[in-house]
């Protein structure tokens, strides 16, 4: 019993040290305050306002940089980036992040000078006016206000790639080549040409086990597996003369450069007569499928209007 005591006591003991406070985390504060207007400043391009805001030694960092010794932007160079945004985006807004709100921290410990930390989460909108590269991006913000509310620095969190789309996107650049004949395409003319025959199996070879098939007329991001594929077909042929398939122009195998994606993209008029009332059916069909390095066909995006196929 008094081995146990001596180890609650302990126990006791590490929790109290555990739990230390280090200040006081307000929802409502004159800083919040000071930041909302300094947001809004940046939104209208006012640039003497955003400066009111910021001290004469303010620094601007970015918190995912990768430099040693990062000396970040002055006051001037910071307000100038801030302008650029004003002046590069239509429809430019910081929102804050849904679910989210401000908070202003007050920490005890080193902080002789009184200074309040606040944190916000928000959403960048906006669409570039050149490019047309549209941002709607996560950003995370961290300001450090003095005892009169100034704010001294910033440390900006967010995520780069959009704003590399948009220095991408002022040059021309090439992704690949486009082939008009291509044994991917022959796999797709073979698979098309044996589903036109009623040869579900023989078409369904030419894709991989793991292959995911989506449909325009389902819900988007939702796929079907090859298995399921197949009772789809068949549903399809027992429902469905075909008539003929035929190809409209020629396919595009488009090898890119980018990520190594493989895709043919073709285009084809199904003739069909409806079992059910003997009706004749044409429907235009836009398949994309993808590719692996193999030549097996990975994915299917089928694009047609079941309106078509229901016609009365």
């Amino acid at each position: 019993m008094k081995k146990m005591i001596i180890v609650t006591l302990m126990l006791c003991t590490f929790i109290s040290y555990a739990q230390k406070e280090n200040g006081t985390v307000y929802i409502e504060h004159p800083t919040i305050d000071v930041v909302e207007e300094f947001v809004k400043a940046s939104i209208a391009g006012d640039k003497t306002k955003m400066a009111s805001y910021l001290t004469e030694d303010f620094k601007a960092y970015n918190g995912t940089s990768n430099k040693t010794n990062d000396q970040g932007m002055d006051k001037e160079a910071f307000l100038n980036n801030q302008m650029v945004y004003f002046n590069q985006l239509d429809y430019y807004a910081r929102e804050t992040y849904p679910g989210s709100y401000a908070d202003a921290i007050e920490y005890k410990k080193d902080n002789k000078d009184g200074e309040v930390w606040v944190q916000t989460w928000d959403v960048l909108k906006g669409m570039q006016k050149d490019t047309g590269v549209k941002i709607n991006a996560a950003a995370h913000r961290l300001y450090t206000l003095t005892k009169n509310h100034e704010i001294k620095t910033i440390i900006s969190y967010g995520n780069d790639n959009v704003l590399n789309e948009i220095g991408l996107s002022f040059t021309d650049r090439t992704n690949g080549k486009i082939y008009n004949h291509h044994d991917n395409i022959n796999t797709i003319r073979k698979a098309m040409y044996a589903f036109e025959n009623g040869d579900i199996d023989k078409c369904l070879s030419y894709y991989s086990d793991d292959a995911t098939f989506y449909d325009i007329n389902e819900t988007f991001g939702e796929s079907s597996t090859k298995a399921e594929t197949k009772t789809n077909w068949q549903q399809f042929l027992n429902a469905y003369e075909i008539v003929s398939i035929d190809m409209i122009g020629y396919p595009d195998y488009l090898e890119y450069e980018m990520g190594e994606g493989r895709e043919v993209l073709a285009w084809w008029n199904f003739h069909l007569i409806r079992k059910s009332d003997q009706k004749k059916l044409e429907v235009p069909f836009h398949l994309s499928n993808g590719f692996d390095a193999e030549g097996k066909i990975i994915s299917e995006m089928e694009y047609y209007s079941q309106t078509l196929l229901t016609a009365k």
